[in-house]
């Protein structure tokens, strides 16, 4: 169970470690059927249907070279197609990320992960790190209104700069981002500005990690009937045990907008399948009145994977949003990586 409880963690706390030489190429291809009643509610075009197909077909190159001092210099982009809700998509490129390291030091710049999307805990571990075959709306994360820097695999991306360090147990990874307003105008609406730091320290079968971060995105809300600026500040907690053949995790955030835990549990069955069930619980700020983004509530939802060798997965999932209405997804499909 631990090579997938801290599948996550394993991945930052090696994000220090140069990798090697020349040019590598790797990815994942992931197919299914997606029914989402989302997709099929009164308003809806007649011929939106709610079962549709799922799909994505990802390469990912990796280059560096090594100097003389040991210092290694390198580049990742990606290409990514996607088909989702019925939509077909055709292959785009990433924009790049470029990167140096030496010893347990990494920093990137331009595409960069993000402290807050590294953090270990925030996504299921999981082939899609969420629930199904394409992470269904991944209602499983606990930051609920809040957005934050990823690497966009299929997208230009934010553009920042990020430096991660390792050492033993322990991971910190600092990022900062800025991406301008629209030129020509008078406002800064579209300018988002975010600092994020995150620190994770795993000791035998436990993990536990802490990140905040501070942001200033444009964006208004109206709070106790006076309009305020929706900073993407955030708090996140996670933490995370493995008991041989089951594992848990326990999320907590605090956004503007809201209050939101998770807590997943994971179960193998046999020597091949791996049951992970999540439970989510959102309480929005009662001052917010208007722009609101976030669905208070409980959403639930349950994954199932069966290892069936050569880098295959059979991947099925359910998820129960917190929505009123038509919030019942279900999916099942094939993963496979290269």
């Amino acid at each position: 169970m631990k090579k997938v409880l801290f599948a996550t963690t394993a991945l930052i706390a090696t994000a220090g470690m140069a990798a090697a030489e020349g040019v590598n190429i790797s990815g994942y291809g992931r197919f299914g059927l997606d029914y989402n009643e989302a997709n099929d509610v009164t308003g809806n075009l007649d011929n939106t249907d709610a079962t549709n197909i799922t799909s994505r077909f990802r390469l990912t190159f990796d280059v560096s070279e090594e100097t003389d001092g040991g210092v290694t210099v390198g580049a990742r982009i990606r290409a990514q197609a996607e088909n989702r809700d019925g939509a077909q998509g055709n292959a785009t490129f990433s924009s790049p990320q470029f990167h140096v390291a030496y010893g347990g030091l990494r920093v990137n710049v331009g595409n960069i992960w993000g402290a807050i999307d590294s953090a270990p805990g925030l996504y299921l571990n999981t082939t899609s790190v969420g629930t199904g075959i394409d992470g269904m709306g991944f209602n499983s994360l606990a930051i609920k209104g809040a957005g934050f820097d990823t690497f966009t695999s299929a997208g230009a991306g934010v553009g920042g700069i990020e430096a991660i360090y390792s050492a033993g147990g322990f991971t910190g990874h600092i990022s900062y981002s800025k991406q301008n307003g629209v030129a020509g105008t008078s406002t800064d609406a579209n300018g988002v500005e975010r600092t994020a730091l995150m620190l994770n320290y795993s000791f035998g079968d436990y993990f536990v990690t802490g990140a905040y971060q501070s942001a200033d995105n444009g964006r208004t809300i109206t709070k106790g009937g006076v309009a305020v600026e929706a900073d993407d500040d955030l708090i996140f907690l996670a933490g995370g045990a493995d008991f041989g053949q089951f594992g848990a995790t326990l999320q907590l955030a605090q956004t503007e907008e809201a209050d939101s835990v998770t807590l997943a549990g994971e179960a193998e069955i046999g020597a091949a399948s791996t049951l992970i069930a999540w439970v989510n619980s959102t309480d929005i700020d009662t001052g917010v009145t208007a722009g609101q983004t976030v669905t208070d509530g409980t959403a639930f939802g349950i994954n199932y994977e069966y290892d069936l060798g050569g880098g295959v997965t059979f991947v099925a999932g359910y998820v129960n949003t917190a929505a009123d209405n038509d919030d019942n997804s279900v999916q099942a499909g094939l993963h496979f990586s290269f």
